[in-house]
């Protein structure tokens, strides 16, 4: 809770932020050249099947076990017996990696059926996104281990390479974007391209941050207690860290049963929500992870309540008054980065309703990212999974509920239904993560909270109001060109933050608070 996390997390979110930012340069391109049709709808499932894995071996499930027992290693043993671990664990994720990309490649026709039987009703698009799985599934080896090298740096307080590390995943899809699309005979083909020659980069960018550091891996096969508790911690993780990233690939499950181009429009919508989510919760659990590892080894519960509650605050501070842009500058702000070419103002309208139901959510799926690590920091990984498994199964009663009914009635929109449904299966999620903290006499909610909290929304309601009297309508937004687009959203864009930060202010809020090093004054207050 001290000035170095929030320095930590201030590194990484800049860092992520650069990497989100070309990602929308990113975006834009594919939305310019390549519309929201049947061919992006494949190449956006086949692009979310090895990410959906990657998140379960690599950064959901391997780093939130992986890092806990690295720490306790690096507290507890030599170093010989540290680099041990590492080569151990680099060799076993390699060899069980190579085993399922090779089964994902085999079996592409099946794992498309799973994961988009939509396809099934059109052979030209299931055959197409046979042909990208090919091509993509072996990212899922490349992405993995270059998470292992990102997560040992970081579990040193190596924070800033592991956060640019995705900049290469943009550059690389840019780059096959606008030279190798065109010389493909079906120009997405090349997109599937881009992210193969990514993982690759992204691998070869981490590595010699290791051999610096001295733990460049040197892979080994064999028994190792440190691999058997990761691999024991992992287990249920690989359902628990990633019960987020489950609830949206259902979405795109179902999406493929919807009208064409459903599921490219949540995808777009999925992309905005995820640059608040990427960019800060990200980076937040990264940085408590392992100081709240750290504090649970040396058995200081204090420490760990006031990490945890700083991380919330902070999540207060950024979460609510996103939410509330997102929703009140959803249209203008999908206008101003994919409404040309191909994308057009029907996408536009899609999209912003999609992206309004998701963002409602936002503030749980954040808090998520704040309160697992508290679970994790004690190497309890079941604890997360049957509140995800709980969530999940929420989630899709939801989804029967909501969806069911407007896919049968032909509603064009029916794909806002699966937003409004993971939205609110993420707070299902967060509270009850939350709940069982506090039953386990590890987590208390200090006072100070409830009053920040209350200063925060007040801030938001000034921003609200003072965003829904100065946005203009849609219809400018379209008539406008890029320029006046970027310039009228920018200007909102810091009325929207001036106004939030002028009525906080006025209610007694105090951002400076928020860098103290609070470990001593568990439940004072800020003033």
């Amino acid at each position: 809770m001290s000035r170095k996390l929030l320095q930590s997390t201030a590194i990484i979110g800049a860092m992520t932020l650069l990497s989100r930012i070309l990602g929308f340069v990113r975006d834009v391109l594919l939305a310019r050249l390549f519309g929201a049709d049947s061919g992006t709808d494949a190449f956006f499932v086949v692009f979310k099947i090895p990410n959906f894995l990657r998140r379960l071996f690599a950064e959901g499930a391997f780093q939130q076990a992986f890092v806990p027992v690295l720490s306790e290693y690096r507290e507890t043993r030599s170093r010989a017996e540290l680099k041990s671990f590492v080569d151990y664990m680099f060799g076993t994720l390699s060899a069980v990696l190579l085993v399922v990309v090779s089964l994902g490649v085999i079996s592409a026709p099946l794992v498309i059926w799973l994961f988009a039987p939509g396809f099934t009703g059109d052979p030209e698009q299931q055959a197409l996104a046979e042909q990208m799985l090919w091509i993509t599934f072996p990212y899922l080896l490349f992405i993995s281990l270059t998470a292992f090298a990102a997560s040992t740096l970081n579990a040193f307080g190596r924070f800033a390479m592991p956060a640019l590390t995705p900049i290469w995943l943009n550059i690389a899809l840019i780059g096959a974007a606008l030279f190798l699309s065109p010389l493909m005979a079906e120009p997405v083909v090349g997109l599937a391209w881009g992210v193969f020659i990514a993982g690759v980069l992204q691998l070869c960018f981490l590595l010699p941050f290791l051999a610096r550091m001295g733990l460049l891996p040197r892979p080994r096969l064999g028994r190792h207690e440190g691999v058997k508790k990761t691999i024991r911690l992992m287990i249920p993780a690989m359902f628990g860290a990633s019960v987020t990233q489950i609830s949206l690939l259902i979405d795109t499950i179902l999406a493929s049963l919807l009208v064409a181009g459903s599921v490219s429009w949540l995808y777009y919508s999925d992309r905005l929500v995820e640059l608040p989510l990427g960019v800060f919760g990200v980076a937040l659990a990264t940085v408590i992870l392992p100081k709240l590892s750290r504090e649970y080894a040396r058995q200081t519960p204090e420490s760990f309540n006031a990490t945890l509650n700083w991380a919330i605050r902070l999540t207060l501070l950024i979460g609510l008054p996103a939410t509330a842009g997102l929703i009140l500058l959803a249209g203008p702000i999908l206008a101003t980065l994919f409404e040309y070419g191909e994308f057009t103002p029907h996408d536009t309208y899609m999209v912003s309703l999609a992206l309004i139901a998701y963002a409602t959510g936002l503030p749980a799926f954040l808090l998520v990212k704040v309160l697992a690590p508290g679970f994790f920091a004690q190497q309890d990984t079941a604890t997360p999974v049957k509140v995800g498994i709980i969530a999940v199964l929420v989630g899709l009663v939801l989804k029967i509920l909501i969806v069911v009914p407007w896919m049968l009635s032909d509603y064009p929109a029916a794909h806002v239904g699966l937003a409004i449904s993971t939205a609110l299966a993420a707070w299902v999620n967060a509270g009850l993560l939350g709940y069982l903290l506090y039953k386990r006499g590890i987590f208390q909610i200090e006072p100070r909270i409830w009053r920040f909290l209350g200063q925060t929304l007040a801030g938001c309601a000034g921003m609200m109001a003072l965003l829904w009297w100065l946005t203009p309508d849609m219809t400018q937004w379209s008539a406008w060109n890029g320029v006046s687009r970027s310039g009228q959203l920018a200007m909102l864009i810091v009325a929207g933050m001036v106004g939030f930060t002028a009525i906080a202010l006025l209610s007694g809020m105090r951002l400076a608070a928020l860098k103290r090093d609070g470990q001593h004054d568990k439940f004072k207050d800020e003033d």
